[in-house]
């Protein structure tokens, strides 16, 4: 029996062993892209939080609730499956459950949930950071990442004069402003508990202009086009853990 169950376990591993070999051979390189800037800012705060329940949200097809079930995290992993993947989806690193943040069958609490370049996707941004906060657990913490420029909100920034790519995406991708993020806060009594701003071009907004290599971490009055902040619940955040957005 023994040698049976190996020998099944190694047939059952030669297509996702070809699968894999296949994507390392057919490698080739686009461009950079800002998942350095988030996934570091990801970690960072894992390890200053130790969370041990964590909710990933619109994973799809990345590793990254993988990677985080490895630093010790119990990862649940989310994605909108039938409404955003028309072609189906599925992840080969962790197991995905198919639920529509904006109107959430979870009804577990975590303690921090991860939602890293997706809400600029998703039409109606309130109702997904609203379903976001609704899950955290009491001292609860959320990350989210997004392209974002202080002052202006764009509904696509892929149709702006000088947008280097994705002119031929079928979905839209937001960038957002500080009114979006202090209406955010304000419908579900949020804080910002930490926020990092990066310029990754030289235009105004997101893919706008040409890409600067590498990135710059920046102040809030320098021009950037992309963020990284750390949110929690009002009335859960002791005063003096409440940073400042710079």
């Amino acid at each position: 029996m023994p040698r049976l169950v190996t020998l099944l376990k190694r047939l059952a591993n030669v297509y996702p062993g070809w699968i894999c070999r296949r994507e390392f051979q057919r490698q080739k390189f686009n461009r950079f892209n800002e998942r350095a800037i988030e996934y570091g800012y990801v970690f960072n705060r894992m390890a200053e939080l130790c969370p041990k329940r964590v909710l990933d949200v619109g994973t799809g097809t990345t590793a990254l609730p993988h990677v985080m079930r490895t630093c010790g995290s119990m990862v649940t992993a989310s994605d909108n499956v039938r409404d955003y993947w028309p072609n189906g989806m599925f992840n080969r690193h962790y197991h995905v459950i198919d639920d529509d943040i904006r109107n959430s069958r979870l009804r577990e609490k975590f303690d921090l949930i991860t939602c890293i370049s997706v809400l600029e996707h998703i039409q109606q941004p309130d109702e997904a950071v609203a379903g976001m906060f609704a899950l955290l657990a009491d001292g609860g913490r959320l990350i989210l990442t997004f392209p974002y420029s202080e002052s202006a909100y764009v509904h696509n920034v892929y149709e702006l004069p000088g947008s280097s790519y994705g002119q031929d995406a079928a979905y839209i991708t937001q960038s957002y402003s500080r009114a979006d993020l202090e209406r955010w806060l304000q419908q579900n009594d949020g804080c910002i508990l930490m926020q990092e701003y990066w310029q990754c071009w030289d235009g105004d907004f997101w893919t706008v202009g040409k890409q600067i290599i590498p990135p710059r971490r920046v102040e809030s009055h320098d021009k950037h086009q992309l963020t990284c902040v750390l949110l929690g619940k009002r009335s859960t955040s002791s005063p003096e853990k409440v940073l400042s957005h710079d």
